[in-house]
């Protein structure tokens, strides 16, 4: 009776061993920024539910620490399996040659197609050709306007070029009188409004293979100009310390209209007195004058992205495909507001019968991305902010401004020269 016993244990072991190995489970890190780690958490536990064998392990990283995180966990070789990435950062890891390109897991995709998604937002992921990101949320800039006002000076409809958006804002500042109020908030530590009104313009922002400035081209001046008079003719404060609290001076007619972005929306509607609920209204940006309406804007947003060292590359494509399924991009609004990346997905009632979104959703169909080089962000934070204020102040003139711009950038852009040169 021994040798039956003995038999029998070995291949219960046997069994367990063979049941182990089948239920071994792979893990998939996944880094988020900011409060979209606590949102997204939510839709990750569905997908184990449906997917047992994987389990997805979420780091919340703030928006603040996420750029120096990501740039040190690449020198140390730990980088996660996919990130959520800022569709502006996309180029300074290609550079580093850290992420894996997506095109050929998008071509055998049932889920994923560039059909699904609003042109402009795609091609801040494309880089040389090849595709780095997948759009996971958008964002851009639209006008805010209060119609109550804009109705006093004469406009029953936002302004749908430059020459209306000049013409309304001489209204309003005429109708005001004496009164210490302005017609729209242009903040000068903002550098979106100078970049978009120059992409309206047809300007490029760098030349040469974006090794090189292009702020002093005609075009930019134009728009650079164009923007600097509302400062003179005291269409807009200069000061920011004039406007400490965007929703108060909004709601009190301080200024009656405010380029800004999809996160304001649920801010507005919050903020805002319930007396003004009817009083104010969102629309895509005027466009440069002989252009059709809508203008331009930018493509904003963040993507999902893969990096080389990831071990387990079906495991996180199959993550990235559950995430950008039309049932995931709705769910993830409700839970976050952040506005879908996928068109189909804006059908949903909860979008759809939002007022104030159908401006977002027009613009995103006329949204540009932004040079991609990887000094973009220092480019626009430390530089064009800095000339736009200084022009504004009449610290210097715009074509003064612009000439400094050109040439600090130029400096930026430096070493960008020096590697294509040896290429």
């Amino acid at each position: 009776m021994i040798i039956p016993i003995f038999l029998s244990v070995v291949i219960c072991l046997l069994n367990l061993s063979c049941s182990g190995n089948g239920n071994k489970k792979i893990t998939i890190e996944f880094w988020t920024m900011g409060a979209e780690a606590e949102h997204v958490q939510k839709l990750t536990k569905e997908f184990e539910k449906l997917n047992p064998n994987i389990i997805i392990k979420v780091q919340a990283i703030p928006w603040t620490a996420a750029h120096e995180k990501l740039i040190t966990a690449y020198a140390s070789e730990t980088t996660p399996d996919i990130v959520q990435m800022g569709n502006t950062w996309i180029p300074e890891f290609v550079a580093l040659n850290s992420l894996d390109s997506l095109d050929d897991l998008v071509a055998q995709s049932k889920t994923i197609n560039i059909k699904n998604y609003f042109p402009g937002i795609w091609q801040t992921n494309t880089i040389d050709g090849k595709l780095y990101g997948i759009p996971w949320y958008v964002d851009t800039r639209v006008l805010f306007y209060r119609t109550d006002i804009l109705k006093k000076a004469g406009y029953t409809s936002p302004p749908q070029n430059w020459s209306e958006l000049y013409d309304v804002s001489k209204k309003i500042k005429k109708m005001y009188g004496n009164q210490e109020k302005y017609s729209i908030f242009i903040p000068t530590n903002e550098w979106a409004p100078f970049i978009i009104f120059g992409l309206q313009a047809g300007a490029s922002l760098l030349k040469d293979n974006n090794t090189l400035g292009n702020f002093s081209d005609d075009k930019f001046q134009t728009a650079f100009k164009y923007l600097i008079r509302f400062y003179k003719e005291k269409l807009a404060p200069v000061e920011m310390t004039e406007v400490s609290n965007i929703y108060q001076a909004f709601s009190t007619g301080f200024f009656a209209m405010y380029i800004t972005g999809p996160w304001n929306v649920e801010e507005f509607k919050k903020r805002l007195p319930a007396n003004l609920r009817n009083d104010w209204m969102t629309a895509p940006l005027p466009a440069y004058d002989g252009n059709p309406y809508p203008g331009k804007s930018l493509a904003g947003g963040a993507s999902l992205a893969m990096f080389k060292s990831c071990k387990h590359k079906k495991e996180a494509w199959k993550l990235i495909e559950y995430l950008s399924k039309n049932s995931s991009q709705v769910e993830f609004y409700k839970l976050s507001t952040d506005l879908p990346a996928v068109i189909s997905a804006w059908q949903d009632s909860t979008l759809k019968e939002d007022k104030y979104l159908k401006a977002f959703y027009m613009q995103l169909q006329n949204v540009v991305p932004t040079p991609k080089v990887p000094e973009w962000e220092q480019i626009v934070f430390a530089k064009v902010q800095q000339y736009a204020e200084y022009a504004a102040r009449r610290k210097e003139t715009p074509e003064e401004a612009l000439k400094s711009l050109d040439s600090d950038v130029n400096k930026i852009l430096q070493k960008r020269r020096w590697i294509l040169s040896r290429k």
